[in-house]
């Protein structure tokens, strides 16, 4: 077989090979991140639930009455739109402090406050379903109860 016919033969191969893939259906790899909460007929879970009890008993002071933000707390809807489930958990647990002259922002660190870090899963459930929208404000309904 000279040059010419197996510079055919791989072209052709390749182009079956190709044909092939085109028709074979393509598996989706990056699925769509499951959410920590679940709503069912505008109802939540019992862990979501949990979290907006857990919210009201330690977090509802500064961040408002339902995560909206106050004078004294940012709103934890809009910053759940931007951080991580792991830079929300470090600041929880370590604290931050935000210092600029036009403005003192200081979140404590709840490490060691067993109803704050036991529920945290929680907590975080509940404001990212208000910050995903599928919770409106107020007492949630729970599934089943």
């Amino acid at each position: 077989m000279g040059l010419g016919s197996r510079a055919h033969l791989v072209a052709g191969l390749c182009g079956l090979l190709l044909g092939l893939g085109a028709a074979m259906p393509v598996p989706v790899v990056a699925a769509e991140e499951e959410k920590p909460y679940k709503v069912e007929d505008g109802k939540v879970d019992q862990g979501t639930y949990n979290g907006y009890r857990r919210y009201g008993a330690s977090c509802l002071r500064c961040h408002g009455q339902n995560g909206d933000g106050s004078s004294y707390g940012p709103s934890l809807v809009d910053s759940l739109r931007r951080l991580s489930r792991e830079q929300f958990t470090e600041v929880v647990i370590n604290g931050r402090q935000n210092i600029t002259a036009a403005q003192q922002n200081v979140m404590p660190a709840f490490g060691t406050v067993e109803d704050v870090v036991l529920y945290l899963d929680d907590i975080y459930a509940y404001l990212m379903a208000r910050a995903d929208g599928a919770v409106g404000p107020g007492r949630p309904p729970r599934i089943g109860g």
